[in-house]
């Protein structure tokens, strides 16, 4: 997921530069939406394996 979000970065900083700016901000908004998607899931899957460490060490 997170390297979808920074190819979608790279397409949108190199479509900026060209002056391409339609493809540039669509490109940074859905960087933007995989990056956050990503984000969550972290925080999620962090939350879930700590809750299962802590229960399988008592």
């Amino acid at each position: 997921m997170i390297k979808w979000a920074l190819t979608f970065l790279v397409v949108g900083l190199i479509a900026a530069l060209l002056g391409f700016t339609g493809i540039a901000g669509a490109s940074f908004a859905i960087a933007k939406v995989l990056a956050l998607i990503f984000a969550a899931l972290f925080l999620v899957f962090l939350l879930l394996g700590l809750a299962g460490a802590s229960r399988i060490a008592t």
